[in-house]
């Protein structure tokens, strides 16, 4: 069995908060194939309350993180369409080591995005 997990944390820098309520779904990926592994909300910390991928199902692949931002922004700072850029934002990353923590934090703001391996 893995001793890897996958985990996320997202930061509003608009508001200088964590992005609290918004849904993260996670893809394994398999050439054109994308299968649906896990949908979660992060909680008032901005990180979900368990790993994403967990020990018991982490394996090495590729993969797709899809944070609904448009959806955090008009809900959590009322936003709107007409005065926000981004909607969906997603994250395709490789996983290749079995026994190490991926961390993908995500950075976001009505206009942009920064993400980085952390760990």
């Amino acid at each position: 069995m893995a001793d890897g997990f996958l985990t996320t944390h997202v930061l509003d820098t608009a508001a200088g908060t964590p992005a609290a309520g918004m849904q993260v779904t996670l893809y394994r990926l398999s050439g054109e194939a994308r299968e649906t592994l896990v949908s979660m909300t992060t909680n008032e910390d901005g990180r979900t309350n368990s790993p994403i991928l967990p020990k018991e199902t982490f394996a090495t692949g590729s993969y797709e993180l899809v944070f609904q931002v448009g959806a955090y922004l008009d809900e959590q700072q009322g936003q709107t369409k007409a005065n926000r850029f981004l909607d969906v934002v997603p994250i395709r990353f490789q996983i290749d080591d079995e026994t190490s923590h991926y961390h993908v934090p995500l950075l976001v703001s009505p206009f942009g995005f920064s993400t980085y391996r952390g760990s």
